[in-house]
């Protein structure tokens, strides 16, 4: 069966992969030797063995979800049933992910914020997600500024100073709150130690909605702040219920 590896941060990931392929007999195509994505004038250009794609930018937002997308495509074009253009086309234009840099457009928590703030959400709880989710954030920051405020919960199998370290001198304060669904979930004056120790200024709440009000009462200044609530999909899930907004 081929192997298909996507777009590795480490040099030993690779080696391991690919080494293990190679004991299996398994034939690997390597994102960035193999093939190859990048966006050039609002498009997304893809290529391969078979060809080049001119393709529209996925609809997920964030830098990386070029290469999330590039090593879908390469894994199906690999396979026995290989995508029509027109479906990859498709395919990109309409994708969706609960969950992943997901913004709140309604319910709730978009009445309690303070007028005309964002609301997002991103269930990443690694060190590596955070670098994903800071990137996306600052090209949003690029096209419009505002105050970008976290709202984090983890579970205690993650790093969360990792994590944290990829939003230093981004964020102007985090706001840490337990996980309800969940007995793993870390203090959220241990999480919040955490966020201080990889340099931001932080604080527990006692939930979301709290820390939202924390942040929105009073608030006159402009631009209306932006919210990230993160740090694990057991959050995101119980925000999306909450909200009204739970995937069917």
């Amino acid at each position: 069966m081929p192997l298909v590896v996507g777009q590795q941060s480490e040099e030993v990931a690779l080696e391991v992969l690919t080494s293990i392929a190679d004991r299996k007999g398994a034939p690997v195509s390597v994102y960035g030797q193999d093939f190859f994505a990048y966006e050039e004038h609002g498009r997304m250009v893809y290529q391969d063995e078979h060809g080049l794609l001119d393709l529209p930018l996925p609809r997920l937002p964030g830098r990386h979800q070029i290469g999330n997308a590039a090593t879908a495509i390469a894994a199906l074009r690999k396979g026995p049933f290989p995508p029509s253009d027109a479906a990859v086309e498709e395919g990109l234009s309409s994708v969706e992910w609960f969950g992943r840099m997901q913004r709140i457009t309604d319910g709730p928590l978009l009445q309690i914020a303070a007028s005309g703030a964002e609301i997002w959400i991103d269930g990443g709880h690694n060190p590596g997600a955070g670098v994903a989710i800071a990137e996306t954030l600052a090209d949003m920051e690029e096209r419009v500024q505002r105050p970008l405020f976290l709202i984090a919960g983890m579970i205690n199998t993650k790093e969360p100073v990792g994590f944290f370290s990829a939003f230093a001198g981004m964020a102007r304060r985090v706001f840490t709150v337990p996980i309800t669904v969940s007995e793993a979930g870390i203090d959220p004056d241990e999480l919040a130690d955490a966020a201080i120790e990889a340099g931001l200024d932080a604080e527990p709440a006692n939930s979301v909605e709290e820390a939202i009000r924390l942040v929105s009462t009073n608030w006159q200044a402009t631009p209306a702040p932006r919210f990230l609530i993160c740090g694990s999909l057991y959050l995101v899930g119980e925000v999306l219920g909450n909200n009204g907004m739970a995937p069917r």
